[in-house]
């Protein structure tokens, strides 16, 4: 160990050297003139403007997100109020002693305080006491106070009379990156600039400004993926270039970016697009896989594909492919991948996404919850068919309601109609009306006895019948105003052999000599049944929810006004409609019967859930009782 020591000593001390001589991008390019200020260009000739024209505010507040040139600013605005021969563009001239001093750092016209490590009143009673001293060299002295959120409320205090009225030669320049933790007082004294957010083709070019100073070959479509990684701010894609330098040596590659910043390239959701598009669902979901394997979170691989598909749904339209933060190679690709993709197809999977990604922090099985959004967006455009479901049996006593699953079309085959007909068939006798010149068609009206307990299949009719209108195109006419006719179901009277009314002509039926029934129906009563149809529906635990926690009033004798609390509710109620009101007549004997469903939050009643509230359901309806109950026993109520 002793022989290789002064050797491992020699190394360390020239790579120390080199080290010392070597300085971080942020810090070697760092703007130095109004001019080499990135993306600021509106604020700079605001500041610009009011040097030049010498009407300079005595307090300024630079605010805006970090690494976008709020402390730099302040520095060149420092210098530039000062310098002795401005050029006519209005920059600092970099020669006179006033600029020279600030450039060695010596210039006692420009004091820095570090509000974040002195936020005391002490230092701030240092700063005033500094704020007395007028400048040695030029007209002012600037007081630069980076990070002025930090300084605590006795401090802003503290410095409140002094920012109000300070010496003619005294200048205030504070910076903050969060605008909404100073005081309204010190807004107030301040002259306001709010810093932007660069954009990537800003960033892109400072890097390739630098690369070639630097002689580094870069490839731009990894530049792009810095500049996005940086999310707006310089420092940051500085700080990012100079990693990736040394990472590849000076040859800064798209795959040796990808590789170091550990992110997911944009071919994974370029694929996972087009096996979305295909319906192509194992293959997503092996990529998925894929991905959480080579260490990736599975919410990184959904928040990139939401913002994937948000930039797809934004290349549909020439007018927003600009909103893409992508070069043109790859802004051409996303243009022909939406020209692929149905806008109904982005919405719905960009909202998908996007709530998986919301949702993921509070999923126990995150993996399964980003797979089922995998699984939901492929069947947007290749559905999996789902199974049939049981049909249910129509109500065979009520006439004048469909019912709620359609029914086929032919009557089933029993014993009584396969019989032979004991009396000899009497052909029915066509109305006069029938033979006179046919009139132009008259919207059917509904008849009476249509809503009728049905009768007997009646004997078929002889050959020599006219033909009877298709049961395929036969249209009946209900009291609520469905009409039930090709595709539609039928009612229990439309029987083989049974007569029918057509869209165009009504035949008269034996059903129309049956008188309508029309019992008078009272609110108690239909409540009463209203509640009894609970009991019909076991399965359904969301129906007899919105059933339950529904409000009726009986209005005219015979329509139903329903109001329940919430939209979901009531279209539970309305995909029952035809069996609830169907229960309704059957019960209550009467066929005039209709309802008519509304939405209405504040009038949804109020379910109890503590016990005090079930108590105070129960005193209201038994006052007296309850009350004698307490005096008898000595109860209190808690």
């Amino acid at each position: 160990m002793c022989i290789f020591a002064p050797h491992i000593a020699r190394t360390l001390l020239i790579d120390n050297c080199f080290m010392a001589d070597y300085i971080v991008s942020a810090r070697k390019y760092r703007p130095s003139t109004f001019k080499t200020v990135v993306g600021q260009k509106a604020l700079v000739q605001t500041l610009k403007n009011a040097i030049a024209s010498g009407k300079l505010a005595h307090a300024y507040l630079f605010c805006g997100p970090r690494g976008v040139g709020k402390t730099t600013c302040a520095r060149i605005f420092a210098k530039t109020i000062n310098c002795e021969h401005r050029t006519p563009d209005g920059e600092a001239c970099n020669e006179c002693e006033s600029c020279q001093s600030f450039q060695e750092q010596r210039s006692y016209n420009v004091y820095e305080l570090d509000a974040a490590s002195n936020n005391s009143v002490d230092n701030i009673r240092e700063l005033i006491d500094q704020v007395q001293i007028p400048p040695q060299i030029g007209k002012y002295k600037v007081f630069i106070i980076d990070e002025v959120h930090m300084l605590s409320t006795s401090a802003f205090n503290a410095f409140l009379k002094t920012l109000e009225e300070p010496p003619k030669h005294a200048i205030f320049v504070m910076c903050t990156t969060e605008k909404q933790k100073i005081l309204p007082t010190i807004l107030s004294r301040c002259q306001t600039y709010d810093f932007q957010r660069i954009s990537t083709q800003d960033i892109v070019e400072q890097l390739t400004y630098i690369a070639n100073q630097e002689s580094i070959r870069v490839e731009p479509r990894a530049l792009q993926v810095i500049a996005r990684k940086a999310d707006g701010g310089m420092r940051d894609a500085l700080s990012v270039f100079d990693q990736i330098t040394s990472f590849t040596s000076g040859n800064v590659t798209y795959e040796a970016v990808i590789s170091n910043l550990n992110l997911l390239d944009s071919d994974t959701f370029f694929r996972i697009t087009d096996d979305a598009l295909q319906g192509n669902l194992p293959a997503a979901l092996m990529m998925l896989d894929d991905t959480i394997r080579r260490g990736f979170d599975p919410q990184s691989f959904i928040g990139g594909w939401a913002g994937h598909l948000r930039d797809l749904m934004v290349a549909q339209d020439p007018s927003t492919l600009k909103l893409i933060e992508a070069g043109p190679e790859e802004a051409r690709r996303y243009e022909t991948q939406a020209s692929r993709c149905q806008p109904y197809f982005l919405f719905n999977a960009v909202m998908i996404a996007n709530d998986c990604d919301f949702n993921y922090r509070n999923s126990r099985n995150k993996r399964l919850s980003v797979e089922l959004a995998i699984v939901r967006i492929c069947q947007l455009l290749h559905p999996i068919a789902q199974p049939q479901q049981p049909q249910r049996a129509p109500l065979q006593n009520v006439q004048g309601v469909p019912p709620q699953t359609p029914q086929p079309l032919q009557t089933p085959r029993t014993p009584q109609t396969l019989q032979t007909p004991q009396t000899p068939p009497q052909t029915p006798q066509p109305p006069k009306a029938a033979l006179q010149t046919p009139q132009p068609p008259q919207t059917p009206q509904p008849p009476k006895a249509a809503l009728q307990t049905p009768q007997p299949p009646q004997t078929p009719q002889p050959p020599q019948t006219p033909p009877q209108t298709p049961p395929s195109r036969t249209t009946v006419m209900t009291r609520g105003g469905s009409l039930a006719g090709r595709g539609g179901s039928m009612m229990p009277s439309l029987q083989r052999g049974a007569p029918t009314m057509s869209s165009s002509t009504a035949a008269p039926s034996a059903a129309s000599q049956q008188p309508e029934m029309n019992e008078p129906v009272d609110e108690p009563a239909l409540r009463r049944t209203w509640k009894q149809y609970i009991q019909t529906i076991p399965e359904e635990k969301l129906l007899q929810t919105a059933v339950q926690n529904s409000v009726l009033k009986l209005r005219e004798d015979t329509h139903i006004d329903v109001t329940v609390g919430s939209d979901e509710q009531m279209q539970r109620i309305n995909e029952n409609k035809a069996n609830l009101l169907g229960f309704l007549r059957q019960q209550l004997r009467n066929t005039r019967l209709d309802l008519s469903i509304t939405v209405n939050q504040a009038a949804a009643p109020k379910i109890p859930l503590t016990p005090r509230e079930r108590l105070t359901e129960i005193r209201e309806g038994h006052t007296e009782l309850i009350d004698e109950i307490i005096n008898n026993f000595g109860l209190e109520l808690s």
